[in-house]
């Protein structure tokens, strides 16, 4: 179905729900009008009853006469069954039939209480009129029915009670009946027109409301779009900004790699010199070290950069993780208050994977793990794996360490963003970028106190990503 005809078919369904509650809107209000309606028509039958009939006199003893009881008794009944409905069942079919029923016997007991008197006939016509306010043609039936059974029964049986004279013309009922009809039919085609507006106005609402739903839902598409533009926009910028890098990282690491080699190789020999005597200054050795331990950070934060900046493509081959674990265990700098523990099940099954690069991965995250604790302070960084056949390797490089802020967990596979004192905030996004070209993916998941853990998966299959 196309976009047309589905707004259709949710116009037309919506508009059938509208229709439905403004119906029942309108039968409760109705019903209200003539629950109230019931209770004066009572209470008006009692007055006339009282002011206007006559009362008998038998010698001194003045007593009601028995309209007073029939206004009272029968209006009673007829008023509470009405009411009943109206208040419990309002919009029920079966309420608006006995409303209407009720009400023409409302007139028909009016009549009789006036003596037959022509004014009070008009009465039916307005409860007829009153009647369509339900705009429901098919209560008028039996409303009319009920007339036209009343005027007959008591034109023959008691004919003053409803045309006021004992001998009425023969043709006097057809009168009356004349006029009802006449009149249902003017009601008839009102109660039509007037479910016809209804339906109009269900019909526009529902046409509104799905304007507006088809405008709210393009606002949203707008704004997604202008989301992607914005992202597209920043990823481009970042993109460029980090070939920029690159290519000064390339650069840089290249042209100080060699003096760096010669700095390293005129450190140890001058310590060998120094020391060659067997005699050994203490503040020397101490500037010695330091000088080493400064050499190697500057020699990981080239490596780092080199890595960054270098494309190098797969080669992959099979290799047992157990086995590589342990020699990443070899190239992390040991601290004693650290321990590392190979998780690895030996009977794994072999991986298909670029040994080299994937162990540049686990060296980053191994040492990362080893760093997260403070002078002092002791842990465990540990690896697992699982997977294998049909299933997808996970690898987990967990500790229990100082954890990640939530505020900068969201950053740290980011281009030159760290939390450490002293680092290129490259190593992560090297690690992402290798396990993506082996068609993987990392995560990583940290409680402040608690420690890291961060989850690489590689399918089944490992999908190897052109360079």
């Amino acid at each position: 179905m196309t976009d047309e005809t589905n707004a259709s078919a949710r116009i037309a369904a919506r508009s059938d729900v509208v229709f439905a509650e403004l119906r029942d809107r309108n039968y409760r209000a109705t019903s209200r009008m003539f629950a109230v309606l019931m209770v004066l028509q009572w209470l008006f039958a009692i007055g006339i009853a009282l002011v206007w009939s006559p009362y008998a006199w038998e010698g001194k003893v003045r007593t009601i006469h028995a309209h007073v009881y029939l206004a009272v008794l029968l209006g009673g009944g007829i008023s509470s069954l009405p009411l009943l409905l109206t208040l419990l069942r309002p919009t029920d079919a079966l309420t608006r039939h006995v409303v209407a029923v009720a009400q023409v016997f409302w007139s028909a007991l009016l009549i009789h209480l006036s003596g037959g008197r022509i004014e009070t006939h008009f009465h039916v016509f307005v409860s007829l009129a009153f009647l369509a306010f339900y705009r429901d043609y098919r209560i008028l039936i039996p409303a009319t029915l009920a007339v036209a059974g009343d005027h007959f029964v008591r034109g023959i049986l008691w004919p003053e009670s409803v045309y006021g004279i004992t001998n009425p013309e023969w043709w006097r009922f057809f009168e009356h009946a004349f006029w009802v009809a006449f009149e249902d039919v003017i009601l008839v085609f009102s109660c039509l027109r007037g479910v016809s507006e209804m339906r109009g106005i269900a019909a526009r609402q529902a046409e509104a409301e799905e304007a507006s739903r088809s405008e709210s839902e393009k606002s949203l598409a707008l704004a997604a779009a202008l989301d992607d533009l914005r992202r597209s926009h920043e990823a481009l910028t970042r993109s460029e900004r980090l070939a920029a890098i690159g290519q000064l990282a390339a650069s840089v690491g290249h042209e100080l790699r060699n003096p760096l080699t010669a700095v390293r190789n005129a450190h140890g020999y001058i310590a060998k010199r120094l020391t060659a005597d067997g005699k050994e200054d203490v503040r020397i050795r101490q500037f010695l070290d330091i000088m080493d331990r400064e050499i190697r950070a500057c020699g990981r934060i080239i490596s780092d950069l080199l890595d960054f900046a270098r494309d190098k493509p797969l080669e992959v081959r099979p290799c047992p993780l157990r086995a590589l674990v342990d020699e990443v265990f070899e190239l992390v700098p040991s601290r004693e208050s650290v321990e590392l523990v190979n998780g690895v099940p030996e009977d794994l099954p072999v991986p298909n994977i670029d040994k080299e690069q994937f162990r540049q991965v686990l060296v980053n995250l191994v040492q990362n793990g080893s760093e997260a604790f403070g002078d002092g302070k002791s842990g465990t960084v540990e690896v697992r794996a699982e997977g294998g056949g049909s299933s997808p390797w996970r690898i987990a490089v967990v500790d229990d360490g100082a954890g990640i802020s939530p505020e900068a967990l969201p950053k740290i596979f980011q281009p030159l963003f760290t939390t450490k004192l002293r680092g290129t905030g490259l190593g992560l996004a090297v690690v992402q970028g290798l396990v993506q070209k082996h068609g993987g993916a990392i995560d990583v998941s940290s409680q402040t106190g608690r420690g890291t853990t961060f989850t690489v998966e590689l399918p089944a299959e490992p999908a190897v990503v052109a360079a």
